[in-house]
């Protein structure tokens, strides 16, 4: 039996190969994994920016979208033969996710005709946005956060602090997410304001990671004045808007976390060649298990994939999340073993490819917790997908 997606499928891949091909610039064609990342002096790179653009204006930066934001109207199928060409070359669209994974679909599902005006500049890269959402006392639960917006006439007042807030230092806009009303149920009295982030009473604190990047930040907001026009959608809605604008961004990210897994397993047998243990039974059963759920977190991503391009519910993306950041911490670490006493060595000249496996493998902690903590994934499945009760 032969599987393939058809002549129209297919002329879409070629079609995008040679684009990529043409335009790709060199900073992308690097396959990287944690520890291999660029790290430029800029979060958003000059190139990165001009990349975002070229897809754009080619129609490829949304594939599904038609050519005025950055599409082609693609079909779901085209779309996912999409993100596999990019991610199994590890391209990526843009060095910045929230103005097209997250503001765009939200806007074009709630914001008034203004707002929605808002799309285009924010899927090219023309304006960079931030994300208001994580607080220090409530990270990956959501429907805790306390920042506060009292409506006072024609505009809200807004006090609070959020924090982990990506790309805040050098975002034009802000998607808030702040409590309208403090008596409302946890996860009701939530809403959503577009916020200039050169309002007066906006400090940005940079939070600096260990290996000298500040990429993340503190944001205190001090009776910050926000025009009523700039809520979007309905007064008290918010976290409806959050699980759509969520729901879009993890529908395509649970093929980079696959296609990572895939590239960490085939990095594994290599080393494992060089190390000279390829042929030990333990290596290769325990690389053979790696590859084994990688394929099948293929396969559930496609299930999940074919639900959401119908409009329904993709319950396993909350799981993909989880078992692929788990899985990749676990393949790091089986790179530090295969390497044994040199595990933890990063010198170049006595550690394999520059510390690769052992700087990957603390920086993966970070995403079990990015984007929804591993411990906040399992009570969304055990609540929402298999219906479980909470515990007294």
């Amino acid at each position: 039996m032969h599987l393939d997606w058809g002549p129209e499928v297919e002329s879409f891949r070629v079609e995008l190969i040679a684009f990529l091909d043409e335009y790709a610039p060199p900073q992308t064609r690097p396959r990287r994994d944690f520890a291999m990342s660029v790290h430029d002096a800029e979060i958003i790179p000059q190139w990165a920016r001009d990349w975002q653009a070229t897809l754009f204006d080619h129609g490829w930066m949304i594939p599904g979208y038609p050519p005025e934001l950055g599409g082609r109207n693609a079909s779901p199928v085209q779309t996912m033969v999409y993100l596999e060409e990019m991610s199994a070359r590890g391209i990526p669209r843009a060095l910045h996710f929230p103005g097209y994974a997250i503001v765009a679909p939200s806007l074009l599902d709630f914001g008034t005709e203004e707002q929605k005006a808002l799309v285009p500049a924010a899927i090219r890269g023309d304006a960079i946005w931030c994300i208001g959402m994580s607080e220090p006392n409530a990270g990956s639960d959501l429907a805790g956060l306390q920042t506060r917006a009292v409506l006072d006439g024609d505009r809200f007042i807004v006090n609070g602090q959020k924090v982990w807030t990506s790309y805040a230092t050098v975002a034009e806009k802000c998607c808030l997410y702040v409590r309208t009303d403090p008596t409302a149920p946890k996860h009701k009295g939530i809403s959503m304001l577009i916020v200039d982030m050169d309002t007066p009473g906006i400090d940005i604190r940079p939070l600096t990671h260990i290996n000298g990047n500040a990429d993340f930040a503190e944001v205190f907001f001090t009776d910050v004045e926000v025009p009523a026009a700039n809520l979007v959608g309905a007064l008290n809605d918010g976290w409806r808007i959050t699980q759509g604008s969520l729901a879009h961004e993890r529908a395509g990210l649970w093929v980079e976390g696959v296609a990572r897994l895939e590239q960490t397993i085939t990095g594994l047998v290599d080393l494992a060649h060089r190390r000279g243990v390829a042929n030990d039974p333990i290596v290769r059963r325990r690389i053979a298990e790696g590859y084994q759920r990688a394929a099948s977190l293929r396969a559930l991503g496609y299930k999940g994939f074919t639900s959401f391009a119908q409009g329904s519910s993709a319950p396993e993306h909350s799981y993909m999340k989880l078992a692929s950041s788990e899985q990749g911490k676990a393949l790091y670490e089986l790179g530090m073993e295969i390497q044994g006493a040199y595990g933890p060595v990063v010198d170049e000249e006595r550690g394999e490819e520059a510390g690769r496996w052992a700087l990957s493998f603390f920086v993966s902690f970070a995403n079990t917790i990015a984007g929804g903590t591993s411990e906040i994934q399992r009570n969304i499945i055990a609540q929402r997908v298999l219906g479980l009760p909470r515990s007294g």
